[in-house]
């Protein structure tokens, strides 16, 4: 097979740059490349020495575009991609109104299976590669996404959501059949091709203690699977898991006592967090994640991204469509910034690229292997075009440096500043 040098502008990281210094970490090259083989990155570094170095590869010449791995949206919900940007509800009254009658279609395979490629195709279109979805109830809507994933060959997490009680009749299992069903599909899925299986109970509210305990069951049997759920989104969620487990100490701990806290843990939103609950993240290693456009579309908070990673928890950076108000990881990363603005802690443009790929990958314990442009990673990249619109390209002319150029693509980009997708070491054709 033909290697392919992809050239262009290339912004990669040797470290973390929320834990370090961003200076330090960050290597930029105004004429880099990319090369690709057998779909891994076998090498990334200056154009010139790859070109040497690799006559023989295929070429395709980028420009000024930049070229960045994929991005990786470590918390959505498939299911919703039809009711996104529905109007006026908190979160409760968000579920009961939007949210439960959609996912009820979600039984019959064809719809889910539509609803899997019409959301996997937006994520291509806005330059994601990798997303982790809560599926619902069914079985038949677990299978639908990852069919979808596996014909594009791309890499996705998932599970079947689980609920039973607290939800509309059609929407309930048990702590059975919810253990018994997922154990199937992980059984199926889990590690085929690019798949990777997450135990997926919804939340503490819409789980009975005896459904949480057969997950939490089902989770030490299967210790590398992923397990995914949300964690003090609201303050009246909060209060209402009070009021159903009254002898918890505090939210984390509806988990912690059935066996739902551990290393591979994702927990999206984490905003109102009892300090013993960030004592206890930190201790296990499990992983938050960041969903701004969701916590302010339906007026949830502000995440204390500087105050969880001074304690080395880490933070992925996700869409949370439908919830979340955008497919685009561009306007997700923007919103971080302003609630890091609100909180009077910015996030420089190195932290805001890492989160959507890097710190994403490594939350989903995909670190390596995706959200970048290391040696031996999967090829799925993402082509910036730093000027897709005339707002943008008139405030990318006076750039001093490669964070200037790419800032306002943050900041007002959308699908148009994605001039290209690779993914596993093919492009991917746009409509």
């Amino acid at each position: 097979m033909t290697d392919i040098l992809l050239l262009g502008q290339v912004l990669w990281f040797d470290g973390d740059p929320l834990a370090e210094a961003w200076q330090r970490v960050c290597r930029h090259s105004s004429r880099g490349g990319v090369l690709l083989r057998e779909g891994r990155i076998l090498a990334t570094g200056e154009a010139d020495a790859l070109r040497r170095d690799h006559p023989q590869a295929e070429v395709t010449d980028y420009g000024d575009a930049l070229i960045l791995p994929g991005f990786v949206d470590a918390h959505m919900h498939y299911p919703q991609t039809g009711m996104i940007a529905s109007w006026g509800k908190r979160l409760i009254d968000w579920l009961n109104s939007y949210t439960f009658p959609e996912e009820m279609r979600f039984g019959d395979p064809a719809y889910a299976r539509a609803q899997a490629d019409v959301t996997l195709e937006l994520a291509l279109a806005n330059g994601t590669t990798t997303l982790a979805s809560f599926c619902t109830i069914h079985p038949e809507s677990v299978t639908a996404f990852f069919e979808a994933a596996e014909a594009r060959g791309m890499g996705v997490v998932a599970g079947k959501t689980c609920m039973d009680r607290n939800a509309p009749e059609g929407l309930r299992d048990t702590p059975q059949s919810a253990h018994d069903a997922s154990k199937a599909l992980l059984e199926a899925w889990h590690r085929r091709g690019r798949a990777t299986y997450a135990i997926t109970p919804r939340f503490s509210p819409t789980s009975t203690p005896e459904q949480l305990e057969a997950m939490g069951a089902l989770w030490a049997a299967h210790p590398d699977c992923l397990m995914q759920t949300h964690l003090s989104e609201q303050t009246d969620e909060i209060a209402w898991v009070r009021d159903l487990f009254p002898s918890a100490r505090d939210y984390l701990d509806t988990y912690e006592q059935h066996g739902l806290l551990g290393e591979r843990g994702l927990y999206g939103h984490a905003i109102h967090l009892e300090p013993r609950e960030i004592d206890r993240l930190a201790e296990t290693g499990a992983a938050v994640v960041h969903c701004p456009t969701s916590n302010t579309f339906i007026g949830s908070g502000l995440f204390d991204m500087e105050g969880l990673k001074a304690r080395g928890i880490p933070v992925g950076l996700a869409t949370d469509t439908g919830g979340g108000s955008s497919f685009s990881m561009l306007r997700t990363m923007a919103a971080a910034y302003e609630i890091g603005q609100l909180r009077g802690t910015p996030l420089h443009p190195s932290q805001l690229l890492w989160l959507a790929t890097e710190g994403s990958a490594r939350a989903l314990h995909m670190g390596g292997q995706i959200g970048t442009l290391t040696p031996g990673a999967h090829a799925d990249l993402c082509i910036l075009d730093l000027a897709s619109t005339p707002a943008i390209a008139q405030r990318s002319t006076r750039a001093e440096d490669i964070w200037e150029a790419v800032f306002p693509t943050i900041m007002m980009g959308d699908d148009r500043a994605v001039r290209e997708v690779w993914l596993s070491g093919q492009r991917v054709s746009r409509a």
